[in-house]
């Protein structure tokens, strides 16, 4: 029997905690937010200058595309990650080898349309493994392997000079140029973010809901039924870092081209706790959630520092500020922002119907 009928079969069964994120898409008809978010996306060049589509909405997408890694992982398979951001860094350093820098005596000068694939196949191959390794345990000690490996390679980069250039990195590494247009331009860089963020997002709504989608959903639930089915559990989990890592990789190349160059510092362990934090405060359990809980943290991170000097309070304790908000979502809602939000409309929702039929 092929995976595809046997998910068939078995994914029927009512009301799953698995199929819940999956199976609940807002209707467009219902909730026109979608479409106005869409929109305004979309002109977003017409309503920002610079500093905000690159620094704050650009960032947004990017670090909200790392998230929607651990987000797919952790919400549909019940595996935290927090290697996310090291896989980033990992397509980013690979970028910066390969294609042009200011490190000639490293870089290998390759076009970017060759260091883009090949950056982005190491760095899927990078994850894959680290994920094979994590799938081997459960809980937290996915999350003590997977943390490991993300302070392994910080140290390994901060000390290898013949591949990293340690603690200095990679400088002046080079953008695309193509068609008479510099990609890296504020309006050209934001579109490209846009469409790889868009892409992204929508893959893994299209996988959540394919065979292999509803099977790594039931492998999350109850591993040990699926294993009696016939499914490798091993197998499905390891393909979803495969997944999550080619996410990842897509995010580190604009990363690294936003700033144009990478050092051990991006990928420290603080920032891959930094994901995580993004992935919960939006919801770990939708898509959205990721992108929600990065615009919070980019901007609390961008103006929290100003708002405490407003308030005569030490501006270099603006990520106490982040953790009281990470702390204050959490306590209220487990499924973060979007969880806050889904419990507003269900309790609002009898208050509108009375009103209506009054």
């Amino acid at each position: 029997m092929s995976l595809a009928e046997r998910t068939h079969l078995h994914a029927k069964p009512p009301a799953t905690a698995a199929l819940r994120p999956a199976a609940a898409p807002w209707s467009v008809n219902e909730h026109p937010l979608p479409w106005l978010v869409a929109v305004i996306l979309l002109i977003m060049p017409l309503l920002a200058n610079g500093f905000f589509l690159i620094e704050i909405f650009g960032t947004t997408l990017i670090l909200g595309t790392i998230a929607l890694s651990l987000m797919f992982l952790a919400g549909y398979g019940g595996m935290v990650s927090l290697m996310q951001l090291t896989i980033a860094g990992f397509a980013g350093y690979m970028v910066g080898v390969f294609g042009v820098s200011g490190s000639a005596n490293i870089s290998l000068g390759w076009p970017w349309w060759l260091a883009v694939p090949m950056a982005l196949a190491l760095a899927t191959a990078f994850g894959t493994l680290g994920g094979a390794l994590a799938v081997r345990t459960e809980g937290i000690y996915t999350i003590m392997i997977t943390l490991a490996i993300g302070a392994a390679f910080y140290y390994f980069t901060n000390q290898n000079w013949a591949i990293f250039n340690g603690h200095t990195g990679l400088n002046t590494i080079a953008t695309p140029k193509f068609w008479s247009v510099n990609w890296r331009a504020d309006i050209p860089f934001y579109y490209v973010t846009l469409g790889v963020a868009a892409a992204c997002y929508f893959a893994v709504l299209y996988i959540a809901r394919s065979p292999f989608g509803l099977a790594l959903q039931g492998l999350r639930d109850n591993p040990r039924r699926m294993a009696a089915l016939g499914f490798h559990v091993n197998a499905h989990r390891v393909a979803a870092y495969a997944i999550a890592s080619l996410i990842a990789a897509l995010a580190g190349v604009l990363q690294v081209w936003n700033y144009g160059q990478i050092s051990p510092g991006s990928v420290a362990v603080e920032r891959c706790i930094d994901i995580l934090i993004i992935a919960v405060v939006g919801g770990i359990t939708r898509p959205i959630g990721a992108y929600i809980g990065a615009l919070i943290f980019v901007l609390l991170r961008t103006f929290a520092l100003d708002v405490l000097v407003q308030l005569g309070l030490d501006g270099n304790r603006f990520r106490l500020l982040i953790g009281v908000g990470f702390l204050v979502i959490v306590f209220w809602s487990s499924d973060g922002l979007i969880g806050l939000w889904e419990r507003w409309r269900r309790g609002s929702a009898p208050t509108q119907r009375s009103a209506h039929h009054g």
